[in-house]
């Protein structure tokens, strides 16, 4: 593709989204974009929404290392995948045309389950039960068992995740910078019998993490891959690690991630 400015826009096709998408499709046009109907001849990849379009957005795209992802949110407020509103369009060529766009790179997960495929997360990897009852697994890092967890499930989150998911079940926000994944306990059970470090954890990109899920009639847990759930039913074994792949996504110079931690939960 010679052509560096080819775009292609993901969103929903609802009337309200439509609606909102128009005045960018003209304005990328006006600028000398040329707008792509198919993602795989796009440079860029802009979603249009929020935070769950632009996760759905890179899923959907195959998480694409040879392009940038942008994301346009359709609320008023930013958030952590999105440095646009849809009604700034002031803003977006301010930034275009006095180079105030840097690109940063967000890590990614990689997952591995019963040998049936790998599978990319952006914001996290969850593991949770799918019945009224415990879910019993033994954690292994490196091939060494740490322990055998009992509870409600688990949560595997990127550092850019660690503000999702993660952060609900008290786990650490991390930043971006650092290549690595962050385990987080959902619920779980400490007895006489049953022992787990009670807190999350933080592994380097240099280690993998490997679930081994203990049948008792609850092997068929709920796995979510950011926003979508794993289609894959009886499972046994889970191998996690952080991916060689990194998404590169286009933020305003003036919005870092901590600038966006703040602005949402401060």
């Amino acid at each position: 593709m010679e052509n560096r400015r080819n775009l292609f826009f993901y969103h929903k096709r609802d009337a309200d989204i439509l609606e909102k998408a128009a005045p960018l499709y003209d304005l990328a046009e006006r600028y000398g974009f040329t707008i792509v109907k198919d993602h795989k001849d796009a440079n860029i990849i802009a979603s249009i929404g929020g935070d769950g379009t632009f996760l759905q957005a890179v899923r959907k795209t195959g998480f694409r290392e040879d392009c940038l992802y942008a994301g346009i949110s359709t609320k008023n407020s930013l958030s952590m995948y999105c440095d646009f509103r849809y009604n700034d369009t002031s803003k977006m060529i301010e930034a275009s045309v006095n180079e105030q766009i840097e690109v940063r790179r967000y890590p990614v997960i990689e997952v591995a389950v019963d040998g049936q495929g790998t599978f990319h997360c952006l914001n996290e990897f969850s593991l949770r039960s799918s019945i009224i009852k415990t879910l019993v697994m033994d954690v292994f890092i490196d091939q060494i068992h740490f322990e055998t967890f009992r509870g409600d499930g688990l949560i595997v989150a990127t550092p850019t995740g660690s503000t999702a998911y993660n952060k609900s079940v008290n786990g650490s926000v991390v930043d971006p910078l650092l290549p690595c994944m962050q385990v987080s306990e959902v619920a779980s059970v400490n007895n006489n019998h049953y022992r787990t470090l009670g807190a999350s954890f933080i592994l380097s990109n240099e280690r993998n993490l490997t679930l081994n899920v203990m049948s008792e009639g609850n092997d068929q847990p709920i796995m979510g891959m950011d926003n979508e759930a794993l289609s894959i039913r009886h499972v046994e074994k889970i191998e996690i690690k952080l991916s060689d792949k990194k998404i590169k996504t286009i933020k305003l110079k003036d919005n870092s991630f901590w600038e966006k931690v703040k602005r949402t939960f401060l």
